[in-house]
């Protein structure tokens, strides 16, 4: 864990000193639409430079946690930056829900009905699950509860490849290392997705919405573009963004 600290440091600290310079850590799900969501903030702000890293929200929490310079962190959930800012490494008074995401079954397999929902994972012939870390990735964490409501998670198992993020769990599944991935819509209605295998949303009745939040850490309270970035994901313009990439949108917030 150091030791990639130490890399992470080395390789954004590399990058040249300017106050228009803001460096965001994004959860992998947005992985789709965060390169759109940059551009339509630069159109707002002329001359800022944004620079995003994807990845799994509980290895964002742990490397900001530890002093890693981002100066935004957009989370799958909103139990890391809410810890982030009870540690003092985030200003709880940015917090702010940004997206609400939604789990589906994905597969590539033509043979498989993906229409059966998670009984589907009960089919012998289903013989790999992508998911994502339930430990790190709050869309992993989501995949384990709706496996767990349907008395499947034990069953399952063995069965069970486990992506770090769900970007990987969606990789899995598109290089056919899994027949079948528990993912994120926002993944598989991602326009450049469109007509990439099959796809059945997960009912998520009985357990916890993906409310994904968006915080300005410790060393964003120093770049004033941070708290601008953060205001920036409840726009009509960003919002847009969001819901054409399948996150569902949180209350319209009044700045």
């Amino acid at each position: 864990m150091k030791k990639l600290l130490v890399i992470l440091f080395a390789t954004l600290l590399s990058l040249p000193a300017s106050a228009a310079t803001l460096l965001v850590a994004a959860a992998s799900d947005l992985a789709y639409c965060i390169d759109d969501l940059a551009a339509a903030f630069r159109k707002e702000v002329p001359g800022a430079v944004v620079k995003v890293s994807t990845g799994a929200s509980g290895n964002f929490f742990a490397q900001i946690r530890n002093g890693a310079p981002f100066h935004v962190f957009l989370s799958a959930d909103m139990m890391y930056p809410t810890e982030l800012a009870k540690l003092g490494a985030a200003d709880g008074a940015t917090l702010r829900p940004y997206a609400v995401g939604r789990i589906v079954l994905w597969t590539l397999d033509p043979r498989l009905d993906v229409g059966q929902g998670l009984a589907l994972l009960r089919d012998p012939r289903v013989a790999r699950v992508a998911i994502g870390n339930p430990d790190t990735a709050p869309y992993g964490r989501a995949a384990r509860a709706v496996l767990e409501r349907d008395k499947l998670w034990e069953a399952v198992q063995p069965r069970l490849v486990i992506g770090e993020n769900i970007a990987q769990a969606a990789q899995f599944v598109q290089t056919g290392n899994a027949q079948l991935g528990i993912v994120s819509l926002a993944t598989v209605r991602a326009p450049r997705m469109a007509g990439v295998g099959r796809y059945h949303l997960i009912d998520d009745k009985g357990v916890a919405p993906i409310e994904q939040g968006a915080i300005v850490t410790r060393a964003g309270s120093r770049e004033a573009l941070a708290a601008r970035f953060v205001r920036f994901l409840g726009s009509p313009a960003a919002r847009a963004i969001l819901e054409r990439n399948g996150f569902s949108l949180p209350a319209a917030a009044n700045d």
